[in-house]
């Protein structure tokens, strides 16, 4: 076990909304040094958080006591070929992982946009990305190790550990320490990326039969404007269609990060120019189609800071919420500078899921860093949850435990576990106390 000096336990996250100061940092090597160090805080009445990659926009995982980082812990990497499956160190990296992956011609069924985040935070908190017959990631997940809040290593399967396993697979850490994860994968694909601006309207409207002829869809409004761009990636046999050098770095380095950051940094030095910027935006993205490896084709750069708020909601809520949404920016005392981004997942029957029990449509509001944001972000909440949604737990939310008992119908079936596994609230934080009770 590695512990560090008080002098250098600041820590922020990505977005650098979220910063705060531990008592210790640990760095676990091994699971005994996991164990050891939960007992130790169980004694002395400490707490503990384990934290991924900060990707996450809320005070997840920010602690009073002491944070553990899980870089460093090696439980080994066991790939089944056969089978289908992987088991990995629950702080291996996304991006990693698919590298794992690739090298064994294997990849996750899905994957979202981002590949920065910690395996054990991306299921933790719920991470998705889009597909009408896909669940979020915790939904690949086929057995996982925790250490619980008494020190005791557990192994939690479908068939082992059942109500532990429903329960720890989006758990916001509230029940251990994720020390392993095995996930069920498929065979290595090859997606085929089309990429088109179109009218809103004419995307609402087209919507079943968009989700249905396509493995996954999603889609980004420009504020200020009735257009939209459309993203569909299908499997497809052979990587026949390549995107060239020069176009990827053209449009998902240059445009879509350097040239984006800069219209991001003009508006919010001249406001006035934000609906202008937008419609710039929607109509200087041109259509594109190429092929490439799945993992490739899902994640994409994220350089442009910015804070984000997800809503997930029943599926047919999605047009009255965006009409909503659409009102909202038009009458905000400031603009907005980033496009909201819409997904969709499949139902699934992990208990703190998003998606649990229902299909359901992500929409995404986000605001470029230093631009204000609560005023947007509320009123969307507000408008989200009188239709049942549902905020993503490592996005921007000010929800309760008292209003987030009633979205979830296993949420003290959830209480019960946390309860039997961390009785003295050894892995609690102030943030936990608010969206699960203390």
């Amino acid at each position: 076990m590695v512990a560090t000096a008080p002098s250098v336990t600041a820590w922020s996250n990505w977005a650098g909304n979220q910063r705060g100061t531990a008592t210790a940092v640990l760095r676990p090597r091994s699971v005994d040094d996991v164990a050891d160090a939960v007992r130790a805080a169980a004694t002395a009445g400490e707490r503990i958080r384990a934290v991924g990659s900060g990707h996450s926009f809320t005070a997840v995982a920010l602690t009073d006591g002491h944070r553990m980082e899980l870089s460093d812990l090696d439980t080994g990497v066991r790939v089944d070929v056969d089978r289908r499956l992987v088991t990995v160190p629950a702080g291996i990296t996304l991006r990693a992982l698919n590298r794992l992956l690739a090298e064994h011609g294997l990849a996750l069924p899905n994957l979202g946009d981002i590949d920065a985040q910690t395996v054990a935070g991306a299921i933790s908190t719920g991470t998705h990305g889009t597909g009408a017959g896909y669940g979020c990631l915790s939904t690949f997940v086929e057995s996982l190790t925790l250490v619980t809040g008494t020190g005791e290593v557990l192994h939690c399967s479908a068939d082992e550990q059942p109500d532990v396993f429903a329960a720890a697979r989006v758990s916001l850490g509230a029940l251990g320490v994720l020390v392993d994860v095995t996930l069920r994968c498929v065979d290595a694909f090859v997606l085929l990326a089309h990429e088109r601006p179109a009218p809103l309207a004419g995307v609402l409207a087209d919507l079943p039969a968009l989700l249905g002829r396509h493995d996954h869809v999603e889609f980004y409004w420009f504020p200020y404007t009735d257009r939209v761009q459309v993203k569909t990636n299908d499997r497809v046999p052979a990587d026949d269609r390549p995107l060239p050098r020069w176009r990827g770095w053209l449009d998902d380095e240059f445009l879509a990060n350097t040239v984006f950051a800069g219209a991001c940094r003009l508006g919010r030095a001249v406001p006035a120019l934000a609906p202008t910027i937008s419609a710039v935006s929607a109509r200087a993205l041109a259509e594109r189609r190429y092929t490439g490896r799945s993992d490739a084709v899902f994640c994409t750069p994220r350089r442009v800071r910015f804070v984000e708020m997800e809503y997930a909601l029943p599926r047919d809520a999605l047009v009255p919420a965006l009409d909503a949404l659409r009102g909202i920016v038009d009458g905000l005392p400031f603009k907005v500078l980033f496009p909201v981004e819409v997904r969709f997942t499949a139902a699934d029957d992990v208990w703190l899921s998003h998606g649990h029990g229902r299909d359901s449509a992500y929409i995404a509001v986000h605001q470029y860093v230093g631009m204000p944001y609560e005023p947007y972000f509320r009123a969307f909440e507000e408008v989200a949850a009188g239709l049942g949604g549902r905020p993503h737990w490592g996005k921007l939310h000010w929800r309760d435990a008292a209003s987030l008992a009633s979205a979830y119908p296993r949420w003290q079936a959830f209480q019960q576990v946390r309860d039997r596994l961390d009785p003295d609230r050894v892995f609690a934080s102030p943030h936990l106390d608010r969206v699960l009770g203390s």
